[in-house]
């Protein structure tokens, strides 16, 4: 169980705030003394005095029913792809056509892309409502519901394999990679872009309803750069590309939402009560982006 309180999430950013800037060299005596203020007026607030946090199982909700719920207005405005789309169709512009694989394509935001390039696009999805949008927007690509831990396509049969902002839902990172490994021609490419490790620490952990039971965070399993190499390298993946994108090449945190009249819950809106700090804090990667190459022949 975890408890949630929008106090104890605003402190902890603050305190990230703090120790970025002794680290950077910037926290001068202003800098300390206005973070310190900050911190006072947070604790002495009546509004957090009066707040109840929530107490939440982690992992109590499915990745299924949040993107079952997400489906509909899954391709509205995001601003995570703002920042993950240029940096991967600038490794996918310099490939040429061939046959790929959308894994976990959502609602086939790159299906579609490719397709327009002059590939030959399958997908596939664990998600139905997700695919079922992905249908409706591109009727003439074959989406498959199957997760990429069992991809339903026999080995060899692709020249590129994309994989975007889906891998932190899946607890068994090697299995996925084998299965890419698999899928591909010797020489083809995997790409992929997931949330970055240390944006796991900082974001608000919002609480969701799974079928109107309990609150529960959301079953999320963040790699870092250190796994994706252990996994990759044995199968025979050689890294061509590597690029962390940091929240500067995005709109401002501060931009998304308006302020929530009271912080009940952990959410964007209550980044509001320490726009300075928060601004400071979520100042890190946000998204990885990764170029594997498969080998040509066997591999040591």
């Amino acid at each position: 169980m975890t408890y949630l309180s929008g106090l104890a999430y605003l402190l902890g950013l603050e305190g990230v705030a703090l120790l970025r800037g002794i680290r950077e060299g910037t926290a001068d005596k202003a800098f300390v003394e206005t973070r310190i203020a900050e911190i006072r007026g947070l604790l002495d607030a009546p509004e957090f005095a009066a707040a109840e946090g929530v107490t939440a199982v982690r992992d109590g909700t499915s990745t299924d029913a949040v993107y079952r719920a997400w489906a509909p207005s899954f391709d509205g405005p995001n601003t995570m792809f703002l920042m993950e789309q240029p940096p991967v169709c600038a490794v996918l512009d310099r490939l040429p056509a061939g046959d790929v694989l959308d894994a976990a394509c959502g609602t086939g935001r790159y299906s579609a892309y490719l397709t327009e390039r002059g590939h030959r696009v399958v997908g596939i999805d664990s998600s139905a409502e997700m695919l079922a949008e992905a249908r409706k927007r591109l009727p003439g690509i074959n989406f498959h519901q199957a997760p990429v831990t069992a991809i339903p396509f026999p080995g060899s049969a692709f020249d590129t394999v994309v994989c975007a902002l889906a891998l932190r839902h899946v607890p068994d990172l090697r299995a996925a990679m084998t299965e890419f490994a698999r899928v591909l021609r010797p020489g083809g490419h995997l790409v992929i872009s997931d949330q970055h490790l240390l944006q796991s620490y900082i974001k608000p952990m919002t609480v969701h309803r799974d079928g109107g039971e309990g609150p529960g965070l959301l079953e999320e399993y963040h790699h870092s750069l250190g796994e994706f190499l252990t996994e990759a390298l044995p199968l025979g993946f050689q890294l061509r590309h590597c690029e962390e994108i940091d929240r500067n090449r995005r709109p401002s945190v501060l931009d998304e939402q308006p302020p929530a009249p009271l912080p009940t819950e952990i959410s964007w809106q209550i980044l509001h009560w320490c726009p300075e700090a928060a601004e400071i804090a979520f100042h890190l990667p946000t998204v990885i982006v990764l170029n594997f190459q498969l080998a040509e022949g066997p591999t040591a």
